[in-house]
C-alpha cells in the first residue's frame, strides 16, 4: 500500500553522538562530502585524515547525531574555543537531503552555543553553494570574507630562536604554557581560548604545538596537526590554529611562528605546510602570500549577527573553521 502524499514524514531525533555510532558517522561524512565534491570513490575519500573521532574525544567539542527509525543519518560537531564557537563538519546521508535533517542538527547546535554563552559563533562553508549559504542564513549566520586554505613547501629545518614544543614540557611547564596561550588569544578577542585544543592535540597525539617566546613572555603559538589520526591529510602539516600576541612586534613574531611551524613539518617528514587565512585578516594573509603560500581551496566564513569577531585587519591569526 502506498503512503498518502500528505502523510507527515518522520522527524529526525537529535541526541549526543554515541561512541558506537562513530564508524557510521565517519562513513556518512566521507560519502556526503565526496558526493558534493564529485570525488570518484566516495568510500575512500579523505581516508588519510580524521574529522570525527578526534573531535568526538575532545572535551571542548559537543557531537550530535541525527537518527531516523533508529538509524544514524547525519552528525554535527560544535567546538568551543572559550568565548568563540563554530560548528562542522555537518553531514547528512546524501539520499536523505531535503528532509530537514541538517536543520534539526543546526537547531541543536545553536542551542549548544547559547548554553555555552559564547559571544561569537560561525562556520566555514562552500562559497559557491547558494544552498549551503541559504541554509545557514536561516539560523542567523551571514557570509563574510573568504578563507583561503594555503600551502607552501616546508623547507625550514634549523632551530628558530625562542621556539619550543609543548610536547617536550613537563606537567608544570605545560600548565604555564596553556595559561600563557590564553593571554595571547585574549589580546586578540576577549575570551578566545585555545588551551583545550592544545591539550587535546597533545593527549591524542595529533601533532604538536609550537611556542615562540618574546620579550614579555609567550609571543605566539601554533597548533600543528600531522599524521593519519589528525586533520592534516597525507604529506601535510596543518596549522589548525596559530596566533600572535597583539604587540608592536606582531609581524616579526608571526614570521618566527611560521618558521617554527615549518621546522615542525620538516622534522615530522611532511613536505607541505598548510594554513587557513581569512582575507579579513589582510596582513596575516598577505604575509603568507609573500612567503610563497598559494591557495588550493577557498570557502566563506559565516558569522552570527554578521559580527567580525577576530577576523579583522591587524590580527595575526591563521585558522579555518572546517
Amino acid at each position: 500500500m502506498s503512503t498518502p502524499a500528505d502523510t507527515p514524514r518522520p522527524q529526525p531525533a537529535i541526541a549526543p553522538l554515541a561512541e558506537r555510532d562513530l564508524p557510521q558517522a565517519e562513513r556518512i561524512f566521507r560519502v556526503a562530502f565526496a558526493t558534493f565534491l564529485g570525488a570518484p570513490d566516495p568510500e575512500t575519500f579523505w581516508a588519510d585524515r580524521d574529522y570525527v573521532y578526534g573531535r568526538w574525544r575532545a572535551p571542548h567539542v559537543a557531537a550530535f547525531g541525527a537518527t531516523l527509525d533508529g538509524a544514524l543519518v547525519g552528525s554535527n560537531f560544535a567546538t568551543r574555543w572559550g568565548s568563540v564557537g563554530f560548528f562542522g563538519p555537518l553531514s547528512v546521508r546524501p539520499d536523505l537531503h531535503d528532509r530537514g535533517i541538517a536543520q534539526a542538527l543546526l537547531a541543536r547546535t545553536v542551542e549548544q552555543f547559547d548554553a555555552w554563552g559564547v559571544t561569537h559563533s560561525g562556520l566555514f562553508t562552500f562559497a559557491q553553494s547558494a544552498k549551503h549559504v541559504g541554509l545557514y542564513q536561516k539560523f542567523g549566520f551571514y557570509p563574510r570574507f573568504l578563507t583561503a586554505l594555503m600551502f607552501a613547501p616546508a623547507r625550514q629545518s634549523g632551530a628558530v630562536p625562542g621556539a619550543s614544543r609543548f610536547s617536550a614540557l613537563d606537567a608544570e611547564k605545560k600548565a604555564e604554557a596553556l595559561r600563557a596561550s590564553r593571554e595571547v588569544t585574549d589580546s586578540l578577542y576577549p575570551g578566545l581560548d585555545l588551551s583545550d585544543e592544545i591539550a587535546a592535540a597533545d593527549a591524542q597525539g595529533l601533532g604538536d604545538t609550537v611556542l615562540v617566546e618574546g620579550a614579555g613572555g609567550l609571543a605566539a603559538f601554533a597548533i600543528c596537526h600531522y599524521g593519519p589520526k589528525s586533520e592534516a591529510g597525507e604529506g601535510c602539516c596543518f596549522i589548525k590554529f596559530g596566533a600572535v600576541r597583539a604587540t608592536p612586534s606582531a609581524e616579526k613574531d608571526y614570521g618566527r611562528l611560521l618558521d617554527a611551524a615549518e621546522a615542525i613539518a620538516v622534522s615530522a617528514g611532511m613536505p607541505n605546510l598548510m594554513a587557513g587565512a581569512n582575507l579579513a585578516r589582510q596582513e596575516a594573509y598577505q604575509h603568507l602570500a609573500a612567503r610563497g603560500f598559494r591557495a588550493a581551496f577557498q570557502g566563506v566564513n559565516m558569522h552570527k549577527r554578521n559580527e567580525p569577531g577576530y577576523c579583522r585587519p591587524g590580527v595575526y591569526i591563521v585558522d579555518d573553521w572546517r
